[in-house]
């Protein structure tokens, strides 16, 4: 499986996700850092990304070439993130036949009605565990 975390600014929340992807995961899925900004893929590959790519055209080409996009809710917002994330970008994204994972982490204005705000760290947890779940349902239909 190969796993997409997006993110941008300064990579902290992406980091977080690498890191506990990575930690779960240890190296049976191949995770792909795509960063807005050089920075960003920095962190996440620091984190422990396998590979890491920056900007509009590594974020749009990518897009069908993973199973599962990781992210905040942002990356579907056209000019979130202070502007980094492109409309082309959110387009791509939303766009991507992968899953899509988001974290309703609220800095574009927008709320999900109905999520439970809890600490980042708490989130991935969540995330890690409901990745599994898919996973787990895709193996056993394939078997």
């Amino acid at each position: 499986m190969k796993v997409a975390v997006i993110d941008g600014q300064g990579g902290g929340i992406g980091k977080v996700l690498v890191g506990k992807l990575r930690q779960e995961f240890q190296e049976t899925i191949e995770i792909l850092a795509l960063g807005t900004n050089s920075v960003a893929t920095m962190m996440m590959v620091k984190a422990g990304a396998n590979q890491g790519a920056t900007g509009e055209n590594a974020m749009k080409y990518n897009m069908n070439h993973v199973d599962f996009i990781i992210g905040t809710i942002s990356i579907i917002i056209p000019n979130s993130m202070l502007g980094e994330l492109t409309p082309d970008m959110a387009a791509a994204i939303g766009s991507s036949e992968a899953i899509k994972l988001l974290l309703p982490i609220n800095r574009s204005n927008v709320s999900v009605i109905g999520t439970q705000l809890e600490p980042l760290p708490h989130m991935a947890e969540m995330l890690v565990k409901h990745l599994q779940k898919i996973m787990s349902e895709r193996s056993e239909s394939n078997v």
